[in-house]
């Protein structure tokens, strides 16, 4: 089934790595993409050392809108490559979930084409499990989808000034 996290709340990426926990722990095989992250938050190694197969995108070291058009060129490419790889993971079958982290913020910045991504979507066949996460999950994915899960905020610390905490928010 295909699964979305999106909002504009805290937690789709918490939510994603939940389930991806679960599934290892069920002794199913677990693949974790993290688009526009570098791989070093604080979730990969413990997903690794539970054997799941995590992917990340080592250019995004930083946000996009700090990006020069070079590096950000070169991002793309990187997400371009990492979607055609993925888009093979799921037509292989040898995964039973699959996790796209930040899918629609890739999306949304250019770093992965809306018709490469529409066709992963057209060419997915319901298996492996398939989560989407990411901020602004646009159509023709929520119609696809057989779980919608959106995180609204209502209070967060960084309305007070408070950054991102290492082992809470990455």
């Amino acid at each position: 089934m295909l699964h979305i996290y999106t909002g504009n709340g805290k937690g789709k990426t918490t939510a994603a790595v939940g389930l991806a926990v679960r599934a290892a722990g069920a002794g199913l095989r677990v693949c974790f993409c993290q688009m526009m992250k570098d791989g070093s938050s604080s979730e990969i190694a413990m997903l690794e050392k539970l054997g799941v197969t995590v992917k990340a995108a080592p250019s995004c070291c930083k946000f996009v809108s700090e990006m020069d058009s070079s590096e950000k060129a070169y991002a793309a490419a990187e997400h371009a490559q990492m979607l055609a790889d993925l888009t093979m993971t799921l037509a292989m079958g040898n995964f039973d979930l699959v996790v796209i982290d930040e899918f629609f913020c890739a999306l949304s910045a250019g770093l992965i084409n809306a018709a490469n991504a529409e066709m992963l979507l057209r060419t997915y066949s319901g298996t492996p499990e398939l989560v989407l996460t990411g901020r602004g999950a646009c159509e023709p994915y929520l119609g696809a989808a057989d779980y919608v899960t959106e995180m609204t905020p209502v209070k967060h610390p960084y309305d007070k000034g408070v950054q991102a905490r290492k082992g809470i928010e990455y």
